[in-house]
């Protein structure tokens, strides 16, 4: 009975929440520490990202070379950055997280931030799980 109502909601990925959960914790990790290449080791092939800033959709990718692009030009814009999960609940057949961000920036951009200034941010960020990786990852701030 576990085994049908598990595949209701998560389909054959049958991870339990402490893999889920460890997974989310060692993307972050990853991302904190700007190792792209083993952000991508978590993701599946077929990868879909998405960034919502403010309601609108800034950035979106759809497979691993995609992915892989933004994160290496990502990568170049920030000195540090930092997400930090505060909370973490599973609904449905996805996990949504709250996130705490703060960056540095490492050049000028734009929208008229300067290298050297500091972004603090609160968000929620939301995963989908396939064969045991990330298939939607879905950033909000």
């Amino acid at each position: 009975m576990e085994y049908i109502f598990h595949n209701l909601f998560w389909g054959d990925d049958f991870m339990d929440s402490e893999q889920r959960k460890k997974i989310i914790e060692k993307y972050l990790e990853s991302y904190n520490s700007f190792h792209i290449e083993q952000m991508i080791k978590l993701l599946d092939k077929e990868i879909v990202f998405r960034n919502y800033s403010n309601g609108e959709l800034t950035a979106e990718t759809k497979g691993i070379d995609e992915f892989r692009t933004l994160a290496e030009k990502s990568a170049k814009v920030f000195s540090n950055r930092h997400q930090t999960m505060i909370d973490y609940q599973e609904i449905d057949d996805r996990v949504k997280i709250q996130i705490e961000y703060e960056a540095t920036l490492a050049m000028d951009l734009p929208n008229g931030l300067n290298r050297g200034d500091k972004l603090q941010l609160k968000g929620t960020s939301i995963f989908r799980f396939h064969d045991g990786k990330l298939l939607l990852i879905e950033d909000f701030s």
